[in-house]
């Protein structure tokens, strides 16, 4: 049988594996992917630790995939072999929970995860249930396609639905591997965008991005500041620090919304005066499915949008992942196999 390379964590917390395994052969409803990029995403450090409810070992992560369809299996329509598609973390569904019943396939009480319920982007190939499937335009390359499967769709779908009209004013707070696209899709939706990060050197590569304002948390008070620029109507949280996120709730003006989509397990700490007094809320995003997924990447090209991206090749997959979590990126690491 064929040989392919991928890179596995064999049990929580042990190191990663450069193994060789068969190709796989795709089942019902599946496909084969020739993978080209994988984007290495700090969620894949649920695989790597073990924290994930569920997970089986050993497992191969990624769930920022782009490659070309190389077999199909049966009972899959409409795609064929030499497509490029993408795979993001809503990596299928069941079909008949609550949620998809109601088309919710997002919330899907039994939903797949590349990487975590499944094998992932970390080899040659890997298989995907074609609803899972988003195809990739061909303005963009498949390494900065590979972020937009993750960071791209939770910013971008996260701010299409946080409630703010162009000319609002919008915040994003944390200039990372969320945020640095956050900014970009922010200012390209219209919004009157406010950087937020900590030191002054991030001010010039936010506005670069397409700030109209810079908030550096270091040496400024980020709620009063928001609240002098007349309050944002909506603020993306994307950093995993839930003090920061606690911190930023005063800056919301009326009706103002915390988007957040920076996982952590700490607690936002908020009074519930603060959210009274002027109709402020918390809401969590997650992700989004594979329209979504074709959504954002028909923006992306449309705006001009791009990541920032470090690549590394496939067999450095345990190198390229300590620098992603060394928080030393810039701003996204993506694996490629050729």
């Amino acid at each position: 049988m064929p040989k392919m390379r991928a890179v596995q964590v064999p049990r929580a917390n042990a190191p990663f594996e450069l193994i060789e395994r068969e190709v796989p052969q795709p089942g019902r409803g599946q496909v084969r992917i020739r993978v080209q990029a994988c984007g290495i995403c700090h969620s894949d450090s649920f695989t790597k630790e073990g924290i994930f409810p569920g997970l089986h070992y050993p497992r191969v992560p990624g769930h920022e995939v782009v490659g070309l369809i190389d077999a199909v299996g049966p009972e899959v329509p409409d795609w064929k072999p030499g497509v490029r598609v993408g795979v993001g973390w809503q990596g299928g569904y069941c079909g008949h929970c609550a949620s998809c019943r109601r088309g919710d396939f997002i919330t899907c009480q039994r939903g797949q995860i590349p990487g975590i319920t499944y094998d992932g982007g970390y080899a040659d190939y890997m298989l995907a249930p074609f609803e899972a499937l988003a195809s990739i335009p061909q303005e963009l390359s498949s390494a900065d396609a590979a972020p937009l499967m993750c960071a791209g769709i939770t910013t971008y779908n996260a701010l299409r639905h946080c409630g703010a009209q162009p000319g609002e004013l919008v915040a994003i707070l944390g200039i990372g591997g969320l945020g640095h696209l956050g900014v970009q899709f922010a200012a390209r939706m219209g919004f009157r965008t406010v950087a937020i990060a900590r030191g002054a050197d991030k001010g010039a590569l936010a506005k670069k991005l397409g700030a109209r304002h810079y908030i550096d948390t270091t040496a400024q008070d980020m709620a009063a500041e928001l609240t002098q620029l007349g309050g944002a109507r909506a603020i993306l949280a994307t950093v995993t620090d839930a003090r920061t996120m606690s911190a930023a709730v005063n800056g919301l003006g009326v009706d103002g919304r915390l988007m957040i989509v920076g996982a952590s397990a700490e607690p936002i700490e908020v009074s519930p005066l603060a959210l009274i007094a002027a109709r402020r809320s918390l809401q969590g995003w997650p992700s989004g499915t594979s329209s979504d997924s074709e959504d954002t990447l028909a923006f992306s090209v449309l705006a001009q949008i791009r990541p920032m991206i470090e690549q590394y090749p496939l067999e450095r997959a345990a190198e390229a992942y300590d620098h992603m979590m060394s928080g030393k990126a810039r701003f996204r690491v993506v694996l490629t196999t050729s």
